[in-house]
């Protein structure tokens, strides 16, 4: 039986990793859609959020099953609700890569970004990248050094986000009223972004080491 109930605890990490995949496949399409104006690539992101949900449904019912079916305590206890948790954290990021997406189909054939701002989401989109990159592989080997560098990598998200709104207040900010509201949003869902990996970087740190403190407790920030 415990073989069994390890196997089953093995297929929860195996599906976490399969949806961080997708998210790392859908943040950085996203992002090209949006620099390079591709509607076909923004539509093809909207539909395959929908494969992300799946899975997280997947996933929500198997922690349901095992909690109700095998009772776990202690460190069995703390990976099945871990996994609950991280698996709602990776949904809404594939939720904020649909965001941008939705963004660049909404202003096709023209441009979302607003030339001034334009390098700034270029960087964006490249931190961004890094990041869902890193969460996958903090996953994958529960590497709490990983997981500090992830809430690193957060920290550039968050001085490219402060960038728009520098850009915007410039004096020399030309964009329309509409490419100030999508840079706005836009810098908006990248910093909820690297938001959302810090958490799952703390709840993995929480998993491995089991401490609970204010320096590792899984971020409130990304609760949105």
């Amino acid at each position: 039986m415990r073989e069994i109930f390890e196997a089953e605890l093995q297929q929860l990490g195996d599906g976490l990793v399969d949806m961080s995949r997708l998210v790392e496949s859908a943040i950085g399409r996203a992002g090209t859609a949006l620099l390079e104006a591709d509607h076909q690539l923004a539509q093809d992101v909207i539909a395959s959020d929908h494969e992300i949900d799946r899975l997280e449904r997947e996933l929500d019912e198997r922690c349901v099953h095992l909690l109700a079916q095998q009772a776990p305590v202690a460190t069995d206890l703390r990976i099945v609700i871990t996994a609950l948790r991280i698996s709602a954290t990776l949904e809404r990021m594939g939720d904020l890569a649909r965001h941008v997406a939705e963004v660049a189909r909404g202003r096709y054939p023209g441009q979302a970004v607003a030339p001034a701002a334009r390098d700034t989401f270029v960087r964006m989109h490249d931190a961004a990248v890094h990041v869902a990159g890193r969460t996958t592989e903090l996953l994958q080997t529960r590497d709490v050094h990983l997981a500090a560098e992830v809430e690193k990598d957060d920290d550039a998200l968050d001085a490219l986000h402060q960038e728009t709104f520098a850009a915007m207040l410039a004096p020399g900010w030309t964009g329309t009223p509409q490419e100030t509201i999508d840079v706005t949003l836009l810098g908006r869902y990248y910093e909820r972004f690297g938001d959302h990996a810090v958490s799952v970087a703390r709840r993995i740190t929480f998993l491995v080491t089991g401490d609970f403190d204010s320096e590792h407790a899984p971020s409130h920030r990304a609760e949105v």
